[in-house]
């Protein structure tokens, strides 16, 4: 957890953003029986930590954000689920202690809209209510709920488990599905991620892919998280692995094309005040100005070049809302 934090503060000084959030895990990192012991690591680790402002969703964050922010170090915890003995108490140290801290709380093998009002009465007792809740899905039961489950409130993203689904389905499933390869062939799990998907999109909320086991083999790495971006509609993914970071945001990322093309029509647009345009023989309005303005917000929190005319954007002292005026 402390590598992780230290690799977040290098590559946020390296990259002018704070590109991705560290998760400090209480479900699958305490052990048995050092429950309360973890849980006060994991608060000490987040006050540690330099106050986080309200999140947004980085990659799908609007230009009514302060860029400023995003140099701010972005800490999450994962809690025990709201059926384990350590639930509370994991809510009461935590989030009662740190929540000031955290930008938000990833609440595992989320079932119902029950469990999450169960988890969103926790955060409020725990005297931080609006703290943002991001639900794991990983089960079919949970699928089928998805987006009700994503159409709460307090919910601001949406993940997949892998490997809890696979084995939720009692051998009918193979364990090949939870491979590299597998994940993107089976077609349960397919489908499960594409409801997971469209039930964020259609809430607007942020689906996000679940983790790659390879780490050794970057560009492999790099091809999967882009067919999770590109064909099933995830905007973000869990690394597992410090080295899956850089491809991860490499995948995600536009290309220079795509850049140059949206920082064009975005200054052809304000230059014209957001009537209706003509760009290399297409016409573009107010629609497609939303589209490209989210190209240049997925380039900047993911690290990218930016031309400099549009880079005073992201400038820190200006606001997007009176430059883009």
């Amino acid at each position: 957890m402390r590598k992780s934090l230290q690799l977040q503060a290098e590559m946020t000084q390296e990259w002018g953003t704070c590109v991705f959030d560290v998760t400090l895990d209480c479900e699958d990192g305490a052990p048995v029986g050092g429950e309360a012991e973890h849980a006060a690591l994991v608060t000490e680790l987040a006050l540690q930590s330099a106050p986080s402002p309200s999140p947004s969703p980085s990659i799908n964050s609007a230009p009514s954000d302060h860029s400023a922010a995003r140099m701010v170090p972005r800490v999450a915890v994962r809690v025990h689920p709201v059926d384990h003995p350590s639930f509370d108490a994991d809510m009461a140290t935590i989030v009662g202690q740190a929540g000031h801290r955290l930008c938000h709380v990833m609440v595992p093998k989320v079932e119902s809209v029950a469990d999450v009002e169960r988890a969103a009465a926790a955060v409020r007792w725990a005297g931080h209510p609006d703290l943002p809740l991001h639900c794991l899905i990983e089960s079919p039961g949970a699928v089928q709920q998805a987006f009700a489950i994503a159409a709460h409130p307090q919910v601001q993203s949406l993940s997949f488990g892998l490997m809890d689904f696979v084995s939720a389905h009692g051998g009918a499933i193979p364990g090949s599905a939870m491979t590299s390869a597998g994940q993107f062939s089976h077609p349960l799990v397919l489908r499960a991620k594409l409801e997971i998907t469209s039930a964020a999109h259609a809430a607007g909320k942020v689906p996000s892919h679940c983790v790659v086991t390879e780490f050794k083999d970057a560009s492999a790495l790099q091809v999967l998280a882009r067919r999770a971006a590109t064909e099933l509609g995830f905007t973000r993914m869990w690394s597992i692995h410090p080295d899956q970071i850089r491809p991860i945001l490499a995948a995600f990322a536009p290309d220079e094309a795509e850049i140059e093309k949206a920082a064009d029509i975005i200054l052809a647009a304000q230059a014209s005040e957001w009537a209706p345009i003509s760009h290399a023989g297409q016409l573009h309005d107010r629609a497609s100005y939303r589209y490209f303005w989210q190209v240049l917000e997925r380039a900047h929190g993911t690290g990218r070049r930016l031309p400099k005319e549009v880079k005073v954007f992201f400038d820190p002292a200006a606001s997007p809302l009176e430059v883009l005026a």
